[in-house]
């Protein structure tokens, strides 16, 4: 896993796609990145080795809204993780300006593009630190998730994340503060917390998932290879014959296979059978 170049000259750290007038970028150049104060090492080596605890997504929200903010102040933190077959980004929002941060989540799931133009834009700049205004007129982020940031005055975005060794992108993170609020030396530090992020997004996710499968009913668990493979071709509208005739059994044998799916899933019928195995994720349709 990578995460881009983290030492650079001054004005390439400024150098981001940015809506900010020239001379303002002028001047943030005039800014040395990589010199941190005594308090940001300490709030650094603090907040790094906050991550490390970080197990749940409560846990990830506490950090991110949190300690992490004295290093990289937000409004609102988008993020993105990339992984599955075929790959497809897996997004949580965190936020304390609105009731649901689910919100930002729907509208940059509903506009696939903003993602796609952000990301493009990050590896175009060899995986540097993207900064933008989000606005309905932006070429980087406009819309309705643009809006709807514009509607808690988060309209300053930085984007970055880690990728793999082709280069492919793992995870995205994407922080949106009032103007003004990013310079040279916010970029750099979202290069150094970009690992440390991406690693306890992970592991906020995988206990997700695991205690998904906790929740899971025992029937679905207890389901043999064989009774899920049967009970996979119902889903697709098989009967017993047509069934037993595909794995070359008898339909008196995809009967019996039925009625056990039926009593460990404590269903009525084939239908309901289905509905709850869908539900659990395990037909892998």
């Amino acid at each position: 896993m990578n995460t881009g170049h983290l030492a650079q000259r001054p004005e390439e750290a400024a150098g981001g796609a940015t809506d900010a007038p020239a001379h303002a970028e002028q001047d943030q150049q005039r800014v040395n990145p990589s010199m941190l104060d005594a308090l940001q090492l300490e709030s650094l080596a603090l907040n790094l080795d906050a991550s490390l605890r970080v197990h749940a997504r409560s846990h990830f929200f506490m950090w991110t809204q949190g300690l992490l903010q004295s290093l990289v102040p937000h409004d609102v933190l988008i993020c993105a993780l990339r992984g599955g077959d075929p790959p497809a980004l897996r997004v949580d929002s965190f936020s304390t300006m609105v009731a649901d941060a689910s919100i930002f989540t729907d509208l940059f799931l509903h506009d696939p593009s903003a993602a796609a133009v952000l990301i493009n834009e990050w590896k175009r700049r060899r995986f540097r630190p993207v900064v933008c205004e989000a606005s309905r007129t932006s070429a980087l982020c406009g819309g309705a998730l643009a809006r709807q940031l514009e509607q808690v005055a988060a309209t300053q975005i930085i984007a970055h994340g880690c990728h793999d060794t082709d280069g492919e992108v793992t995870g995205m993170f994407f922080f949106a503060c009032r103007s003004g609020r990013i310079g040279p030396t916010q970029m750099y530090i979202v290069q150094l917390v970009a690992p440390f992020l991406y690693a306890a997004w992970v592991r906020s996710r995988i206990e997700q998932t695991q205690a998904a499968d906790r929740a899971t009913p025992a029937g679905v668990r207890a389901l043999t290879a064989r009774e899920q493979e049967i009970l996979r071709w119902i889903c697709l509208g098989k009967s017993n014959n047509e069934v037993g005739s595909i794995l070359k059994i008898s339909p008196l044998t995809v009967k019996n296979h039925v009625q056990k799916i039926l009593r460990k899933l404590n269903a009525v019928n084939r239908t309901q059978a289905v509905g709850k195995a869908l539900d659990a994720r395990i037909l892998g349709l």
